[in-house]
């Protein structure tokens, strides 16, 4: 079993110590061969003279290559020509497995990259992204644990929709007609009339044609529901939550490799607040022509996240842009609605409402919408047994690392992207 990894060279200057990991780079220069190793906490320079070690050991560092599994032993010492500042000088050098050539090659074109991502998911960049995506997550379980949240386990093969039935991944379920999930939302809500603030983390599905940077057609959905909380509660519940997430990223050393400083990370709690009105004439302003009662797109997002530093919310949007389980304001032109927007046109990464919890203002909006109601009875029985004031709200995990680590597209922040193009490997 291993014991020691790269991380641990550091506290070892002057001691021998055994490494396992994979070649990421090999070279011979005479009678010396470096290699650095790379394993998940990191890379290392191992020299291999030579004279210092057994004629295998030299033969075998001369002969790996890249991607190949190796083990080294040596003594651990300081050098600032290393790329790390230390250096392995080797006295045991033994291939585990032989690589083939690998298929990467300086320049590869981002096609070719995603064709062989069971490859690609090795270089140092995007395992330091799923390093960040974790802390993210650890970030969102301590704001959770500690505030009382209930992690539950919604199902992903659903009867109904819940964000619209032209986005929905339709599957043949034993004869019947099935959906995966856009959203565990509606599930949910069930949950909060014995436990009361729930959370779920699920794969959501959205069957959207679109080809823009920041979509996917499956993501990570962390989605909290609770009851007793409007639509201002549940802003503050957010806004919290991802404070807690950024600031557990701000622990992270690599932060600067993606652009980004510790002090970016430490949210200015309350965010600030602007009114889909507001919003829309800003847009406006920039020239972009769109109409009250629209939601907006990318490139409206795009121009109106220009405008600010951190991320921010926009609420109170029309009702015709929104969809019908959320609670109508007074003015009965608007919902009591809000979206968390990512500054600098990463756009947004929440959306959440307070729910509708009468039975007939819901009945009547989904009648208006032309909304079917039998597949919902079992949702309008939560209004019918004890209906109280809640709300809740779903953040885009992939959309949120998109934005912390400054990436070019979305699909980087997945292990496996699905997009409307892609679904191997």
């Amino acid at each position: 079993m291993k014991n020691l990894y790269v991380k641990n060279a550091n506290d070892k200057i002057g001691k021998e110590i055994e490494l396992f990991g994979w070649v990421y780079r090999q070279r011979v220069h005479g009678g010396v061969v470096f290699v650095i190793l790379r394993d998940s906490t990191g890379i290392v320079q191992v020299s291999i003279h030579k004279n210092n070690v057994d004629p295998d050991s030299f033969n075998n560092a001369q002969k790996v290559a890249i991607e190949s599994s190796i083990r080294v032993k040596g003594k651990v010492v300081e050098d600032s020509r290393a790329p790390t500042g230390i250096e392995i000088k080797c006295s045991e050098f033994e291939i585990i497995s032989l690589a083939e050539k690998f298929p990467i090659q300086e320049g590869a074109g981002k096609e070719f990259l995603l064709d062989i991502r069971h490859l690609s998911l090795r270089s140092l960049k995007l395992t330091e992204i799923m390093k960040i995506k974790e802390l993210i997550m650890q970030g969102a379980r301590e704001y959770l644990q500690e505030n009382d949240w209930h992690e539950v386990f919604p199902p992903i093969i659903t009867s109904a929709a819940c964000e619209g039935g032209t986005t929905l991944f339709s599957i043949d379920y034993y004869g019947r007609e099935a959906y995966l999930s856009q959203s565990a939302q509606l599930y949910l809500e069930t949950a909060i009339f014995s436990l009361e603030k729930v959370y779920s983390l699920t794969p959501s599905f959205r069957a959207e044609k679109s080809k823009t940077r920041r979509h996917l057609s499956e993501y990570q959905h962390l989605e909290l529901e609770a009851a007793w909380m409007d639509a201002d509660d549940i802003m503050k519940v957010e806004e919290e939550l991802v404070a807690s997430m950024c600031r557990k990223v701000s622990e992270y050393k690599g932060l600067e490799r993606f652009g980004r400083k510790k002090e970016e990370m430490i949210l200015n709690i309350p965010l600030q607040r602007i009114k889909y009105d507001e919003a829309i004439q800003i847009v406006q302003k920039k020239g972009m022509d769109m109409e009250w009662g629209s939601d907006f797109g990318y490139e409206e997002e795009k121009l109106l996240t220009n405008e600010f530093e951190e991320p921010f919310f926009v609420y109170n949007y029309p009702i015709e842009a929104k969809v019908f389980y959320m609670k109508q304001n007074p003015d009965g032109k608007t919902y009591a609605c809000a979206d968390l927007l990512a500054p600098k046109g990463f756009g947004e990464i929440i959306g959440g409402s307070q729910r509708e919890d009468d039975l007939k203002a819901l009945e009547n909006r989904m009648e208006l919408d032309g909304i079917d109601k039998t597949p919902y009875q079992w949702y309008l029985d939560l209004r019918r047994y004890g209906s109280v004031v809640h709300s809740g709200f779903g953040l885009g995990i992939e959309r949120l690392l998109m934005w912390i680590c400054n990436l070019e597209h979305i699909r980087d922040a997945c292990l496996y992207p699905r997009t409307i193009s892609r679904v191997e490997p």
